[in-house]
């Protein structure tokens, strides 16, 4: 099996995920954890992997934090999409590029870095395993991971309150490859657990999108966005709600005892 390339989808990446009320929310939640992350690591200017990184979003917004930021993506027009982002936020010399899967980017790296991204990227891999632990070995010591998985949990719930029960007694099989549906929604006690194998003290765990997706009406998404969004907040970092996100966000760390 190959990891996914968005080459051939990345205008409609861009639509349908950033476009949306999915993506603002996610990225609402997902700066809640990450600014006590930041909060927690040395307050100087960190050397941030972005691996998987797309568009560059997050990435774009951690350098003008003031932070060094290199961002790697297999997807040759994600990349450039990147960069030109980059240049229209004027941070383009705080970031560097680089055309590679995520678990080749050590090949590219002078030193090790403080704080990984690793965002929606896990579902999209065949060897989840190997990746975590690539990025593991160019992880500083005492340094972070900000990994956000799409959830298998949050699948299997979405198309029961959709009434999909046949596709859900088939096994929930990806039809099409084009589309941005995930190749491997993942279990989360699977990921927590190869985390704490790898050597990584797990520090947080947040239910990215527990309630949005699974509102009947959906015009309540855009109109009561600022409402979902308090509610969102309020209850997703507490089971169950953690485990029925759309998505997951896990920080970890990784001890400082450890090369």
């Amino acid at each position: 099996m190959q990891d996914r390339n968005f080459d051939d989808i990345a205008e409609k990446f861009a639509r349908n995920i950033y476009g949306t009320t999915k993506g603002q929310l996610r990225q609402a939640i997902l700066w809640q954890d990450l600014d006590q992350l930041l909060d927690a690591l040395p307050q100087r200017p960190l050397r941030v992997l972005d691996a998987g990184g797309g568009e560059g979003q997050t990435a774009i917004r951690m350098a003008q934090r003031g932070h060094q930021v290199t961002l790697c993506d297999l997807s040759s027009e994600m990349l450039t999409r990147a960069q030109l982002a980059s240049q229209q936020n004027a941070v383009s010399d705080t970031m560097r590029f680089i055309h590679c899967a995520a678990q080749d980017v050590w090949q590219h790296l002078e030193s090790p870095v403080d704080l990984i991204l690793f965002h929606a990227v896990l579902e999209w891999v065949s060897d989840p395993q190997a990746v975590l632990k690539a990025l593991w070995e160019v992880l500083a010591p005492g340094g972070a991971l900000s990994l956000m998985f799409y959830n298998a949990n949050g699948l299997l719930m979405h198309n029961m309150v959709a009434g999909n029960f046949a596709y859900v007694q088939q096994g929930m099989p990806k039809r099409k490859r084009r589309t941005l549906s995930p190749d491997h929604p993942r279990n989360p006690d699977d990921v927590y657990r190869w985390l704490e194998q790898i050597g990584w003290t797990i520090t947080g765990k947040t239910g990215v999108r527990v309630f949005h997706d699974y509102l009947r009406e959906k015009h309540r998404q855009r109109d009561e966005f600022d409402v979902l969004l308090e509610l969102e907040t309020r209850y997703c970092r507490q089971e169950p709600y953690i485990s029925l996100g759309r998505y997951i966000h896990v920080t970890a760390r990784k001890p400082e005892n450890q090369g």
